[in-house]
């Protein structure tokens, strides 16, 4: 298993805005990109000798409430017509997504994001399901990897009967903090009984995962509190812990402009918090996976790591990497044969581009060779935390010295550092430099090197 070393002065030093590799090219790298451009690599992808199965995610974009850190693409109302009215798009795109792809492709993997997707009612949850299944090919026998977005405050014991009895076996609740100051604070009351009874419930209901989001760096978040937070949720025992950096942009997010600036917790204070907290996870017998996550050493993210398997995409870490990503949704965002496309952002836009018959596609990139070599070289270093360049080699054609000359020249200060090592053609991230991932990724990212591009990413930690 990977071990971790956490060395704050480095971190300090090496704190950066950065992006966080969920794809490469980056989001922000996308260009127009027509639909027609998307069904084209749609149909690409059927061609080839045993085409990829699917995975599939559905954007789900209403809130009931506002967290007031939130930076995700989301509508807040109490108006449940709304999720009518979108539940009838949503309709139209799957019909027009299913149509280009075999029907016999295999539905591997299934995400419902939002937002929070359990806004939706229980005739909802039903019926996008049903017609799901009507388009695709859902596995029947629990094997997939379907997973949804709670919040627990959203959900009882009957909601999560129907979402196991509708194929959901992986459940990732959202708590980011048990403090109820800390709650107060960003907007988000949720009762530490409340969140416990839904995670009982997705044990007894046979759930294959349950995963927990935390935030550090929240308004009036300290060191003990946050230490109490993370020992309540160890006792909980979920499989997976997400722990992210909350990253205060109110000029680029609107609700963060609610958030008292002044309670923040300083930059020192929340290094201490981070800190602490990964010597809280280990040493409760979490495995550190990389960026965010940690798991049980038993967990599939775990044993895909151990053997050299593990992907990261839009969802974060995935044990799925032999699939063609077909996202549908407000702002959803596919990677399909050699491209990835980006629905609208915006729902008036998304319902008119249906409304005219069309997908609502709107941005992308197709990957050049140049962008295939290096997504593999990222992935590795973010999955495994290491890359064989001589396979890089024999996979591309390349000569891997030559081609990276200028890159591994950069990677000598930070090789000055330990934070990796170079033995022949073997890149090995230290267990010091794993918490610095995205900075040796970046060394290889062709897109930073336009002017002002890491303005539009948060600081690595």
């Amino acid at each position: 298993m990977k071990s971790i070393s956490f060395d704050p002065d480095l971190i300090r030093r090496y704190d950066i805005a950065g992006p966080r590799y969920t794809s490469y090219p980056t989001a922000v790298s996308f260009k127009d990109f027509s639909a027609a451009d998307y069904i084209s690599q749609a149909r690409q992808s059927n061609e080839d000798l045993i085409p990829l199965p699917l995975s599939l995610y559905f954007h789900i974009p209403f809130c009931a409430t506002v967290c007031f850190y939130c930076a995700c693409n989301k509508i807040v109302t109490k108006n449940r017509e709304q999720a009518s009215l979108y539940l009838n798009y949503l309709f139209r795109e799957i019909e027009l997504q299913a149509a280009l792809y075999d029907p016999d492709r295999r539905v591997n993997q299934l995400h419902w994001g939002g937002g929070t997707p359990t806004f939706l009612n229980h005739a909802q949850i039903a019926a996008l399901m049903t017609k799901t299944r009507q388009h695709f090919n859902l596995l029947t026998d629990d094997s997939g990897d379907y997973s949804i977005e709670i919040d627990p405050r959203s959900v009882n014991a009957e909601t999560i009967q129907l979402l196991r009895e509708q194929g959901f076996n992986r459940f990732s609740l959202g708590v980011q903090d048990i403090d109820e100051r800390v709650q107060r604070a960003i907007n988000r009351i949720q009762p530490t009984e409340q969140t416990l009874e839904i995670i009982q419930t997705c044990r007894a209901q046979g759930a294959k995962s349950i995963s927990v989001d935390l935030i550090y760096g929240l308004p009036l978040q300290t060191l003990a509190g946050f230490s109490q937070t993370l020992e309540t949720v160890i006792d909980w025992s979920p499989d997976r812990i997400s722990l992210f950096n909350y990253a205060h942009l109110p000029t680029l997010f609107m609700p963060q402009r609610r958030i008292n600036s002044a309670e923040l917790p300083s930059s020192e204070e929340k290094l201490q918090i981070l800190q602490h907290a990964v010597q809280q996870l280990t040493a409760a017998g979490y495995v550190y996976i990389g960026m965010d996550h940690f798991a049980k050493p038993n967990d599939e993210l775990a044993l895909a790591q151990e053997h050299g398997s593990l992907h990261r995409n839009f969802q974060g870490y995935t044990t799925h990497a032999d699939c063609d990503l077909v996202a549908m949704g407000v702002s959803a965002i596919s990677n399909v044969a050699d491209c990835y496309s980006q629905n609208e952002k915006t729902t008036d836009a998304y319902y008119a581009a249906l409304d005219a018959g069309r997908l609502a596609v709107t941005r992308g990139v197709t990957l050049t060779e140049d962008d295939h070599i290096r997504r593999y070289v990222i992935q590795q270093l973010t999955c495994q935390f290491a890359v064989d360049l001589k396979t890089v080699e024999n996979e591309f054609k390349i000569d891997a010295a030559s081609y990276f000359k200028s890159e591994l020249a950069q990677l000598a200060s930070m090789q000055a550092d330990h934070l990796l090592e170079i033995d022949g053609s073997n890149l090995t991230i230290t267990p010091r430099g794993r918490f610095l991932v995205r900075n040796i990724c970046m060394t290889f990212d062709a897109s930073l090197k336009q002017a002002s591009a890491t303005q539009r990413f948060s600081k690595v930690i």
